[in-house]
């Protein structure tokens, strides 16, 4: 009882960490582009060009940390990311020349692609199977507070001020410092955060890429991400050229997506424990297709409004979810690879914004809108394939040697236990 008490007292840590440095990275990195324009004199183009190169070396490198912390451990790959973060927001914070100020933002870029999986995978690594959804649901919340507060903050302190990016490194630092000072609350034997001793880093990988699984939730998962991921990067131009005072009404859609997500995600939970991830999942996207469809035909504020409840109730279901059907198709000892693995789909972040502007730009709404509902739609058949795929015999033959069931477990047939 005492050993499950400390476990979640570290998860909520690990939920209440995640929140602090939402908020940090929100007050700083929501505004680089103004800090690029401004301090630097940069356009757009450039600006846009070199906001991407992080995200995409992110993408990359992420897969590698992930392996790497199941050989090395997670606290202490978690760790090192999370002072590199600190460094590198200091970095942008007081650099005085836009080569400087790159590379620190492509370093920060790239230390965030790296937290994300691995710091999900030490959830996993700590919380009890049966309250992964709940606690996961939970950080969901706390990093939409963290956005919700954020970009407030750093407006109330001046945007893009050094100070701010200063103050966010040492949010960063301390978080770092807490890891390090205590213990993962895990027996070192269940601990997912060493991989077998004679398995090579580049082994590990390949066997995660290999699960035909993990490959058909990356694709799915890339396809959503450029569905939600920055949905603000597409809705913001088309409402201020197509409809008459889209200035404020992308900032109330922006409210009113940020309230139904914190509204919202308890009863999403309850919902997935009931129907299962995938269910959750194939709903949240048909929620999304629909979603798009009516910001296509929606004449006014109030269509647009129900068009991003309906969205925002898609993504509080697939974000979820999707980490579920992740963590039921890994094991321990290969969950930071197979996080790591599934990292890559942020590369939909790129995908996102670069094709919808395209089509936004050479079909208009229709085709942006459209678009994105083909890939929500899309996105759905492939998740439902992945999880009738098969594990491949390594991981059969790892299961058969006492390993939890993750190919026919809870996760992918919806038979959680309510909490």
């Amino acid at each position: 009882m005492t050993n499950n008490r400390q476990r979640l007292n570290y998860v909520l840590l690990l939920i209440a960490g995640s929140g602090s440095v939402t908020i940090a990275r929100a007050m700083t990195l929501s505004f680089l582009a103004i800090k690029l324009q401004q301090s630097f004199g940069l356009g757009p183009a450039m600006i846009g060009a070199l906001l991407g190169i992080g995200p995409l070396l992110g993408a990359i490198a992420a897969p590698f940390a992930g392996t790497l912390s199941d050989r090395l451990g997670r606290k202490t790959m978690l760790t090192v990311t999370l002072l590199s973060m600190a460094l590198a927001l200091v970095g942008m914070g007081v650099a005085e020349t836009v080569v400087a100020f790159c590379i620190a933002q492509v370093a920060a870029a790239v230390a965030l692609a790296i937290y994300e999986p691995i710091s999900r995978a030490l959830m996993s690594d700590v919380c009890p199977e049966r309250l992964r959804l709940k606690y996961f649901s939970w950080r969901y919340t706390a990093t939409n507070v963290g956005w919700a507060v954020g970009p407030l903050m750093g407006i109330a302190a001046g945007a893009a001020s050094t100070a701010l990016f200063v103050i966010a490194g040492l949010v960063y630092a301390m978080f770092a410092l807490v890891l390090h000072l205590l213990n993962v609350p895990i027996p070192q034997s269940d601990d997912g955060s060493r991989a077998s001793a004679n398995a090579p880093l580049l082994e590990s990988l390949k066997a995660a890429i290999r699960d035909p699984r993990l490959a058909f939730f990356i694709s799915g998962g890339t396809l959503l991400i450029a569905v939600y991921g920055q949905w603000s990067a597409t809705l913001a131009p088309y409402l201020t050229g197509n409809v008459a005072g889209g200035v404020e009404i992308y900032a109330r859609l922006v409210s009113i997506n940020g309230a139904v997500v914190l509204i919202g995600n308890p009863f999403a939970r309850r919902f997935i424990e009931r129907a299962g991830a995938l269910n959750g999942l194939v709903i949240g996207c048909i929620l999304f297709a629909l979603g798009e469809i009516g910001f296509l035909g929606a004449a006014g504020f109030w269509g647009l409004a129900f068009s991003m409840i309906v969205f925002t109730i898609g993504e509080i279901l697939v974000v979820p979810s999707e980490y579920m059907l992740v963590d039921g198709i890994a094991h321990d000892r290969n969950r930071g690879s197979y996080f790591g693995a599934h990292s890559f789909s942020t590369i939909g972040n790129f995908i996102g914004p670069t094709l919808g502007g395209f089509m936004l730009g050479a079909f208009g709404g229709p085709g942006m809108f459209l678009l994105f509902a083909g890939f929500a739609t899309i996105s759905a058949i492939l998740f439902a394939i992945g999880t009738r795929m098969p594990p491949p015999k390594p991981a059969i033959r790892q299961f058969a040697a006492g390993s939890r069931e993750a190919a026919t477990g809870p996760y992918l047939r919806g038979a959680y236990p309510v909490s």
